[in-house]
C-alpha cells in the first residue's frame, strides 16, 4: 500500500493524544476493583438466576462456569491491551488500530449500544423491584408509563454522579460497592441456610431432581441462558475497568490485577447465588417445572415465601443500591466509549471533547442519557433489554483477541506488556465467543440483526462523506464474513433453526469456522498494522508517556 494511502488513515497524534490530555490519571487499583465488581453486583445478581433457572433448571450452573471461564479469557484478552494502550474508551479504539475503520465502526456501534442500554437496564431493574411495595410501577410484565417515568429520573441521578469529575465518582462508587457486596453475600448463606433446613417447606438440595431434574430442558437450553438470562450482562462489568484505562495510575500493574479479580469474584458469586436460588425455591412451586417460576422480585419475593422477612426488607433496600451502583459505573463508561468512537469519527468530532475543568466527556454524557430513554420506552423491563444485548455484548468480545494479535506481531507489545499464555487464551476466547452468540434461539438472534445493520449504514455514509479509503475496509471484511457465518448457521442449525445440522455437530463445525475466521482476522490486522509503521511508533509513544515509574504508586 502507498505512503499517501497510508497517511489518509485518520489514526494521527491529535486524535491519539490532543483531548486524552485532559483526562486525570487517578484511579489505582482498589478504585478499579470497585468499578468492576460495582458493575458485576447491579441488576443482574437480583434477576439473572431466576431467568436462568426458568430456562434451564439446575443445568444453569453449568452456563454460569462455560460463561465465567469465556469472560475471564476475554479479561485476559483486554488487560493485556490495556497494558500496551491504555486509553479512555479503548476497546472501541483497539479494533481501529487493528484493523481499521470499518472493524472499528461494526464493533463499535454494536458496543455503544449494548452501553447506552445499561443505565435504562439498570434502572429499570430498580423499579421492578420497587414494583413489591409501590403499586403501579410494574404490571404484565413491563414498567407502567409511571414506572418509565421513575427509571428516567434515576438515570438522570446517575449523570449527575458522573458530571463532576472521575475522582467523584470513585470516591461515591467505592461506597456504594463497599456497601452493595455484602448483601448478596448475606442472601447465599440465609437461603442456603433454608435449604438445608427446610425452612418454609423449601425443597434445598432435593430441588435439583426435582422439577423434571438436573437439566430438564436439555443442556442445549442451558447453553442458550448464557447470553438470554443477563449471564454475560452480569459478568462484563469488568469492561469497563478498560473503558477508563487512561484514568489509570500504573496501568501495567492495575490494570491486569484488577481485572482478574473482578471475574474471580464474579465467578464464585453468581455459582453460589444460583446455588442458593436453586436450595431456596419452595419445592411445591415446581408443580409445572422451573418455566413455572415466575416473580417480579425474586430474591425478595423467594425470602418472604421461606420466612425471612427481614431479608425481605434487605433485598428490597439493596435493589436500590447495587443496580444504582452499577448504573453510575456504566454511565462513566460509556461517555468514554462515545468519546472513543468520535475519535475513531464513527461519531462527529463534537462528541471528542473532554471538559477541562472536570476531566469528563460531558457531551457524550448527556446525549447518552438522552438515547438511553430512547432505548428505554420500546424495551420497558429488564428482560427484554437483556434479550437484545446480551448477544450484541458477546460479539463485541470477539475482536479483542484478534487486536492482541495483530499488536504483538506488528511489535507494538513489549515483553514487559505480554501476559503468558494468550496465544492459547485468545483463540480460546474469540471461538467460544462465538459459540455463546450461536447458542442464543435463532428467533432471539434475529432481534440483533436490525441493530447490525443500522450500524452498517451509518458507516456506509461515512465512508461516503469521509473517503476513508479501500485499506480501511480490507481489514474488516472478515467480520462481515464472521456475522454472516453465525446468522447462517443459527438459521440452519439446532438451537431454534431448521435444525438441518444435528447438535452437537452444528457447535463442532461453529468452532472450526470460527477457528478460520480468527487466522484471517488477525493476519489482517496484522498487515494493515505494519502497512503504517507511523500508527505504530505513535502509539508506543503514547503509551510510553502514561506510563509511571513503579516505585512509590500505590493502587
Amino acid at each position: 500500500m502507498s505512503t499517501t494511502r497510508t497517511r489518509t488513515t485518520p489514526v494521527s497524534t491529535d486524535t491519539i493524544a490532543t483531548e486524552d490530555s485532559h483526562l486525570r490519571q487517578r484511579l489505582g487499583y482498589w478504585s478499579l476493583v470497585a468499578t468492576g465488581i460495582g458493575s458485576v453486583i447491579g441488576s443482574g445478581w437480583l434477576f439473572s438466576a431466576m431467568y436462568a433457572a426458568q430456562t434451564a433448571g439446575p443445568a444453569a450452573l453449568i452456563a454460569w462456569v462455560i460463561g465465567g471461564a469465556v469472560m475471564l479469557a476475554v479479561a485476559l484478552v483486554f488487560a493485556e491491551l490495556g497494558m500496551v494502550r491504555p486509553e479512555s474508551g479503548g476497546l472501541v479504539r483497539y479494533p481501529l488500530y487493528s484493523n481499521g475503520r470499518f472493524a472499528a465502526s461494526i464493533v463499535g456501534w454494536s458496543m455503544w449500544v449494548t452501553y447506552v442500554a445499561n443505565p435504562p437496564t439498570e434502572a429499570s431493574g430498580v423499579v421492578q423491584y420497587a414494583s413489591s411495595y409501590i403499586p403501579g410501577l410494574f404490571a404484565h410484565k413491563q414498567l407502567t408509563g409511571f414506572g418509565i417515568l421513575c427509571a428516567i429520573g434515576l438515570m438522570a441521578v446517575f449523570v449527575v454522579v458522573n458530571y463532576f469529575g472521575v475522582q467523584f465518582f470513585a470516591r461515591s462508587n467505592n461506597i456504594v460497592t463497599a456497601v452493595k457486596v455484602c448483601i448478596p453475600i448475606l442472601t447465599v448463606v440465609m437461603l442456603l441456610a433454608s435449604g438445608f433446613t427446610g425452612a418454609g417447606g423449601a425443597g434445598g438440595a432435593g430441588n435439583f431432581s426435582a422439577g423434571g431434574g438436573f437439566a430438564p430442558y436439555g443442556i442445549g437450553a442451558a447453553l442458550g441462558t448464557i447470553a438470554t438470562a443477563g449471564m454475560v450482562f452480569a459478568y462484563t462489568g469488568f469492561r469497563n475497568i478498560v473503558e477508563l484505562s487512561g484514568e489509570v495510575k500504573n496501568p501495567h500493574r492495575n490494570i491486569p490485577a484488577s481485572l482478574i479479580t473482578t471475574i474471580l469474584a464474579a465467578i464464585v458469586l453468581y455459582l453460589l447465588l444460583q446455588t442458593a436460588f436453586i436450595f431456596g425455591v419452595p419445592q411445591h412451586l415446581l408443580g409445572h417445572g422451573w418455566s413455572g417460576i415466575n416473580f417480579n422480585s425474586p430474591f425478595a419475593q423467594l425470602a418472604m415465601l421461606i420466612g425471612m422477612t427481614w431479608l425481605y426488607w434487605v433485598l428490597i433496600a439493596d435493589s436500590m443500591i447495587s443496580p444504582s451502583g452499577s448504573g453510575i459505573v456504566f454511565t462513566a463508561s460509556n461517555a468514554r466509549n462515545m468519546f472513543g468512537l468520535a475519535k475513531n469519527r464513527f461519531f462527529p468530532a463534537w462528541f471528542a471533547k473532554v471538559h477541562p475543568g472536570s476531566g469528563v466527556p460531558r457531551r457524550a454524557l448527556i446525549t447518552n442519557f438522552i438515547v438511553g430513554i430512547l432505548f428505554l420506552l420500546p424495551l420497558p423491563s429488564w428482560h427484554q433489554i437483556i434479550g437484545v444485548t446480551g448477544t450484541l455484548i458477546a460479539f463485541t468480545f470477539s475482536i479483542g483477541s484478534v487486536s492482541l494479535i495483530a499488536f504483538r506481531r506488528s511489535g507494538l507489545t513489549t515483553a514487559r506488556a505480554r501476559i503468558p499464555g494468550m496465544t492459547v487464551i485468545a483463540p480460546f476466547a474469540f471461538i467460544v465467543s462465538a459459540l455463546v452468540i450461536y447458542w442464543v434461539p435463532w428467533n432471539e438472534l434475529l432481534l440483533t440483526v436490525p441493530i447490525v445493520v443500522v450500524g452498517l449504514i451509518w458507516y456506509a455514509v461515512t465512508y461516503a462523506v469521509q473517503r476513508h479509503g479501500v485499506g480501511e475496509l480490507v481489514g474488516g471484511l472478515w467480520l462481515v464474513a464472521y456475522l454472516l457465518v453465525v446468522y447462517g448457521m443459527s438459521a440452519i442449525g439446532s438451537f431454534g433453526g431448521l435444525a438441518l445440522i444435528p447438535s452437537p455437530w452444528d457447535s463442532v463445525v461453529l468452532a472450526v469456522i470460527a477457528a478460520g475466521l480468527y487466522i484471517w482476522g488477525a493476519r489482517s490486522g496484522t498487515e494493515y498494522m505494519r502497512a503504517r509503521p507511523e500508527l505504530i511508533d505513535e502509539l508506543r509513544a503514547a503509551g510510553s508517556a502514561m506510563e509511571e515509574p513503579a516505585e512509590g504508586v500505590r493502587p
